[in-house]
């Protein structure tokens, strides 16, 4: 139809009819006239035609018709032999070869790896980086639904290909020296959360026990979650210490997320002690996170008036607030979060619900007054030279997302972010 359309086109500009227009017999392609086009570089239909004074369209009579049919023809489509399946396999993506929606559905495309939580399989099956999800929302006190958050994430990043950042130059998340897969969602209960919880530590743990690749400087895999709620980051937080040791939480977050149950509620049971809002404080607790901990982008109300002295007197957290950015800038906030870590293994702990409700509608609690995408990703990007050891984003609920996945896609990037990071510093800094 293409080449059609082209013909009927130059007969008008020409003006002469189809039924003129001389063509070889054959449409061979003459060597001399291939190596002009790969020599030159030049556009082919400005060979053909040219703009006058007046701006109407004219001939360019000192092309040879035939020929250039010729080189047309030889442009049209070149079918693969049918034995040739090498463009077919899940993970491509070269567009020019496929769709977005082709394969299965991984993050951003990966390969997907069925026995990363095989015990026979650790010193066998190396993995640098692995992404998983965790769908689990029974541990959240207002809107559900982060259960299904990780294919949601996961359909977000569709368009994603093995491309270069424009901002963090020469990073290519997906090729570089790192193997990263997909090791697709852990099984979790509903019906339990401590088993579920359980569950995802076991799974997170198998992880950091893989051999790594050659390439890896460290010699130890780290993994980013996708959640799910915030609770999830105690069974992160339990992996990363056994491995690491105590571990730096960062912590983006609307929300304090250390709250002492017990001040909430004298009678609390243990089953709903651990939630999205205490988990922090048990992890401290239990002896898992360093004194060097740091929340970013706080603004939601404290539910008791204590709750400010607490965070740093037991869960030792340092805060930076939303309206911050007013007043010291986004450079500013990278520098005290990269003052308040050090060198320490950090873990980054991140809620969608950080970024203003505008830019990420698709979450649980909702708070007015956070940041931009763009302030939210400077942020990350300028935290090079963090070693982080585990993260996940949370909190991401599909059924109140926009129709444009607005929320979906942006935790996608948050996590390509947070994946860079792990990518640019592979070992931990003396």
């Amino acid at each position: 139809m293409l080449f059609s359309l082209f013909l009927s086109v130059h007969a008008l500009a020409a003006h002469v009819r189809l039924d003129q227009i001389p063509v070889q017999g054959s449409l061979d392609v003459p060597s001399a006239l291939v190596k002009k086009y790969e020599d030159t570089k030049i556009k082919f239909l400005e060979d053909y035609y040219k703009v006058d004074q007046e701006n109407a369209l004219v001939f360019s009579s000192d092309v040879q018709l035939p020929d250039d049919l010729a080189y047309i023809a030889s442009q049209q489509v070149k079918y693969r032999d049918p034995d040739d399946t090498s463009d077919l396999y899940p993970g491509k993506t070269d567009r020019y070869n496929g769709i977005s929606q082709a394969g299965y559905l991984t993050y951003g495309h990966l390969p997907v790896e069925q026995h990363c939580f095989d015990p026979e399989k650790l010193d066998e099956l190396e993995l640098d980086i692995v992404v998983l999800g965790a769908p689990f929302d029974t541990g959240i006190s207002y809107k559900p639904g982060s259960r299904f958050g990780p294919d949601a994430i996961r359909q977000g990043t569709r368009k994603f290909s093995a491309a270069y950042s424009p901002y963090r130059e020469g990073l290519n998340v997906w090729n570089n020296w790192a193997k990263i897969v997909d090791c697709g969602n852990v099984p979790m209960t509903p019906l339990d959360n401590r088993v579920a919880l359980d569950q995802l530590y076991r799974s997170e743990r198998a992880i950091l026990n893989h051999s790594t690749t050659e390439a890896n400087p460290g010699k130890y895999p780290r993994f980013l979650t996708l959640g799910g709620d915030h609770t999830i980051s105690y069974s992160g937080i339990r992996a990363a210490h056994e491995k690491f040791g105590k571990v730096s939480v960062l912590h983006f977050d609307a929300h304090l997320d250390t709250v002492n149950p017990y001040y909430m509620n004298p009678n609390v049971t243990e089953y709903a002690a651990l939630n999205h809002g205490t988990y922090l404080y048990w992890a401290h607790r239990k002896g898992w996170t360093a004194d060097n901990n740091i929340h970013a982008g706080l603004r939601g109300w404290y539910e008791d008036r204590g709750d400010p002295s607490r965070d740093y007197s037991e869960s030792k957290f340092a805060k930076i607030m939303a309206r911050d950015v007013d007043k010291i800038g986004v450079q500013g906030i990278i520098d005290k979060i990269k003052d308040r870590l050090g060198n320490s293994p950090v873990y980054i702990s991140f809620d969608i619900d950080v970024l203003d409700p505008p830019s990420a509608p698709g979450t649980g609690s909702l708070e007015p007054g956070g940041w931009s995408s763009r302030e939210l990703l400077e942020i990350i990007d300028g935290l090079a030279g963090l070693f982080v050891v585990g993260a996940d984003v949370t909190e991401v609920s599909p059924w109140g997302d926009s129709t444009n996945e607005v929320t979906s896609i942006m935790a996608g990037e948050v996590a390509r972010s947070i994946l860079g990071l792990m990518v640019l510093t592979p070992e931990l800094k003396e």
